[in-house]
């Protein structure tokens, strides 16, 4: 209601009353201005019902929500159910238009307008997570691999010439096929074992950079948060080889933005060398649901241009969380859940190196990994190297231990026509098997707890098994048979393991 209709309410209502009730409505509408305004990602968070009605008022400059408004397109924002409608808080017409998804959309001055803060919002994130250098990004509705193929699609239309894609390996088939999905092909970089870890062989790089020209080279393709003992790629080496060789260079930072060492690698890049893009999911850094991705860069022409290449309208669906998680947290809100995780990272490191020492392992030495770890499975934790310790994986997962990887040598994996040797292991030779786990953003004492509990329980178990088979047989046996994804069969479930 506006103050005329605050007026009127006052022949019904004590004034007194009337008056409380409109100071209280100019307080959010306030608010409501100085955000519109300012045009900045709040300080501090908002309540969830000034949120919602932000999102009424924003609703209520689409078309479809208009009185009496009189749709004959073919897209007007019918929503069937109500229960759709509500979801989406009745911002039905979605992102852009069929020649750019940033574009204003004619119908939809209110989604327009909150996709358009949502984009303030998310660069704000990026410079305060690290990245200054970042001039403009874009929010798309698809999740880091696609988005990767809309970037590499981007630069086509730069370097029509070009078919190589030049890619430090790292063993996730979302970042490979990525490559294949955009029409190119992917040269394979190996990385180099050094003590535990594996790190870029920028010698490697550079010889085929040189080998098969600069101009056939699409791009560098780089990486930052990944599974230990892969680490992130040298980005400022990178950055330097590809602005001397003149080659565009996209990075994939798929939930790095929670590191402030991966964005200080990404800063480090944009300053001393070429950095085209760089692509960062919003599940894994802002814990909304699965579907959308931030697309970064310092020049504010280059991700224009990935702007029109996305064809027609998109969902606003990861718009809209995006925009109500940060309006939630305000930036205080984020910087202490980034503060919370690199505790997390520190308590886990420490009571994962405990549980390695007592069961006569090792926590891998991976000091440039800040957000995944991981500890060695010699055998004498598990029992038995080989088929035994893949199994551990599911063991864990039938004990709802989810986002933990076991990686044991000899397995081989196709994927759009190369063969990985050791697929998970991000090198052909890695000397032992291994048990990772990651510190994300929202992780708590209780999951690290639980998580140490479950696994001790879990190696333990497989232990006690391998014995009985030695002692029975003489040897170590064939391992266990398993029910279907690879769970054992001993009947356990979420709750008896608490």
């Amino acid at each position: 209601m506006n103050s005329e209709c605050f007026g009127l309410a006052e022949r019904l209502v004590d004034r007194t009353y009337v008056q409380q009730a409109l100071q209280a409505k100019q307080a959010l509408t306030n608010q409501i201005r100085a955000l519109l305004e300012h045009r900045k990602w709040p300080e501090e968070g908002w309540d969830e019902a000034t949120i919602e009605l932000l999102l009424h008022e924003l609703a209520l400059m689409d078309s479809n929500n208009f009185p009496g408004n009189c749709g004959v397109g073919e897209r007007e924002a019918r929503v069937a159910s109500g229960l759709v409608d509500r979801r989406h808080f009745r911002l039905g017409h979605g992102i852009g238009r069929s020649g750019d998804i940033s574009a204003i959309q004619p119908k939809a001055a209110g989604s327009s307008l909150l996709n358009r803060l949502a984009n303030i919002f998310a660069l704000d994130v990026i410079k305060l997570a690290g990245v200054r250098a970042a001039a403009a990004c874009v929010l798309v509705p698809m999740a880091t691999g696609m988005s990767i193929v809309l970037c590499l699609l981007t630069l086509r239309h730069q370097h029509p010439q070009a078919k190589y894609v030049l890619w430090p390996r790292i063993d996730q088939k979302s970042c490979f096929k990525a490559i294949k999905t955009a029409g190119f092909e992917a040269v394979v970089i190996e990385n180099r074992l050094e003590g535990d870890e594996l790190r870029t062989d920028l010698a490697a790089v550079e010889d085929k950079l040189q080998e098969l020209g600069a101009d056939n080279v699409l791009c560098v393709y780089s990486t930052t948060s990944c599974f230990a003992p892969r680490v992130p790629d040298r980005l400022e080496e990178l950055a330097v080889l590809c602005k001397k060789y003149d080659v565009p260079h996209v990075i994939n930072n798929a939930y790095g933005v929670q590191s402030s060492k991966c964005m200080h690698l990404i800063q480090q890049a944009c300053r001393v060398g070429r950095v085209d893009a760089f692509i960062q999911s919003t599940d894994k850094n802002f814990m909304v649901p699965v579907g959308g991705s931030i697309i970064a860069g310092p020049d504010e022409t280059f991700i224009a241009e990935v702007s029109k290449m996305y064809p027609g309208r998109a969902s606003a669906s990861p718009s809209i969380d995006l925009f109500i998680t940060l309006m939630s947290l305000g930036r205080s809100g984020y910087k202490k859940l980034l503060a919370e995780r690199k505790e997390m990272f520190q308590y886990l490191s420490a009571e994962l190196s405990r549980v390695a020492e007592e069961k006569g392992e090792r926590l891998l030495k991976t000091p440039h990994n800040p957000i995944s770890m991981a500890m060695s499975l010699s055998g004498s934790a598990a029992g038995h190297v080989g088929k035994e310790v893949t199994q551990l994986g599911a063991m864990l997962f039938t004990r709802c231990v989810s986002g933990t990887r076991v990686v044991a040598p000899g397995s081989d994996k196709d994927i759009a026509g190369h063969t990985f040797r050791n697929f998970g292991a991000h090198h052909d030779n890695y000397p032992c098997a291994y048990l990772t786990a990651a510190a994300a953003v929202g992780m708590t004492k209780t999951d690290v707890d639980l998580f140490i509990k479950r696994l001790c329980k879990v190696l333990g178990k497989s232990k006690n098994r391998s014995d009985e088979r030695v002692g029975s047989s003489g040897a170590a046996g064939e391992p266990e048979q398993h029910d279907s994804v690879g769970s054992p069969t001993d009947g356990l479930d979420c709750s008896d393991k608490r």
